[in-house]
C-alpha cells in the first residue's frame, strides 16, 4: 500500500483512535486536553470514535465523557455498537474453533478469559492481570470452573500471562494452526472456511476473535456505517493490532510509546499516551496546528 505521507490540505472526515497506550494514560486517564482535541474535532466537522479490545462495558466511561455519536467497536471489531449500547452487528466465532483456540492457549501455559456479550469469564478470580483488568474496565468477572459450556457466541478469547515470550509463540502458533488446519476445523461446523484474528493488543494480552474482528476491518466498516471514504480516515494507535486499520486508513499516526515496527507502519509518530500523544496528534496531524 503507498504510505506516501498525506499533506495537511488532505480532508479528513473520521478519526479513529484505539483506548489503551493511546486515547488515556497508563493510569487510564482521559485528560483534560485529550477531551479538548476531542471537542476542537467536533468543532472543525470531523467526527471521532473508538476502537479497542475492550469489552464494549469497558468502553462506556470514555463514550459518556466524550459524548460520543458515532459507532464504536469492542472487542477490536468484534461487536459493532450505537453510542447507546445496541447492538448494531457482531462476529463470533464458531464453538468449534472457540474449544480449539481455548486449548492451544491453556497448551501454552496462559491463563484463558473468554468474552461472550457483556459477560467475561475466568478461571481464577485474582489470576494474573484480572484485577488490574476489572480496575480498567470497570466491572467483574464470572469465576467458573470450566468453560465447556460456554463456548457458543464467544466474541474473544485471551490467553494471559507474564511470560511475554510464551505469549509471542503463543500467538504464532495460533496463527499457524489456523492458517494449517482452517480447511479440516471449518469442515466440522456449518459455515465453512472460518479462521481467526489473533494479535497481542498487550505484550502480556493475545487477543483471539472472528477473522473479522480486527481493526482493518474496522476501518472498512465504519466507513460504510458512516459513508466516508476510508481515504477520509484517520487512524492512532501504540499496538501491532492497530497496524491492520493504518493500513486501511487515509492517514495514519503511530504513538510515541509504539515499537519501532509500528511507528515505522504509520504515515506520522506524535508523543507519547504519558506526554499528551493522542492530543499532540490531533493539534498538528489532524487540525493541521503546528
Amino acid at each position: 500500500m503507498d504510505k506516501t505521507p498525506q499533506t495537511q490540505q488532505s480532508k479528513i472526515s473520521l478519526l479513529v483512535a484505539d483506548v489503551d497506550g493511546t486515547l488515556v494514560t497508563r493510569q487510564k486517564v482521559l485528560t483534560d486536553r485529550a477531551r479538548d482535541a476531542v471537542s476542537k474535532l467536533n468543532e472543525a466537522g470531523i467526527r471521532f470514535t473508538i476502537t479497542s479490545g475492550r469489552p464494549p462495558l469497558g468502553m462506556k466511561m470514555i463514550v459518556d465523557a466524550l459524548h460520543l455519536s458515532a459507532p464504536i467497536a469492542a472487542f477490536n471489531g468484534g461487536v459493532f455498537l450505537n453510542p447507546d449500547f445496541s447492538i448494531i452487528d457482531q462476529n463470533v466465532l464458531t464453538s468449534t474453533i472457540a474449544k480449539r483456540v481455548a486449548q492451544i492457549i491453556a497448551d501454552h501455559q496462559l491463563d484463558v478469559w473468554v468474552y461472550r456479550g457483556n459477560d467475561w469469564f475466568v478461571h481464577e478470580r485474582h489470576g494474573p492481570h484480572v484485577d488490574r483488568e476489572e480496575w480498567t474496565v470497570k466491572f467483574s468477572p464470572t469465576v467458573v470452573p470450566s468453560f465447556d459450556d460456554l463456548m457458543d457466541n464467544v466474541v474473544k478469547i485471551v490467553g494471559v500471562s507474564d511470560d511475554l515470550d510464551a505469549v509471542a509463540k503463543c500467538e504464532k502458533d495460533v496463527q499457524q494452526e489456523f492458517s494449517e488446519q482452517v480447511t479440516c476445523l471449518a469442515g466440522a461446523s456449518s459455515g465453512g472456511g472460518e479462521q481467526v484474528s489473533a494479535a497481542r493488543s498487550q505484550p502480556y494480552y493475545l487477543d483471539v476473535t472472528h477473522p473479522r474482528a480486527n481493526k482493518g476491518a474496522v476501518v472498512e466498516r465504519l466507513s460504510q456505517l458512516l459513508n466516508i471514504p476510508t481515504d477520509e480516515i484517520a487512524t492512532i494507535g501504540d499496538m501491532p493490532n492497530d497496524v491492520p486499520m493504518f493500513q486501511h486508513s487515509g492517514l495514519s499516526i503511530a504513538m510515541g510509546n509504539a515499537s519501532t515496527d509500528v511507528q515505522h507502519a504509520a504515515h506520522y509518530v506524535t508523543t507519547s499516551n504519558e506526554d499528551e500523544g493522542f492530543a499532540q496528534a490531533v493539534e498538528r496531524f489532524i487540525l493541521g496546528n503546528e
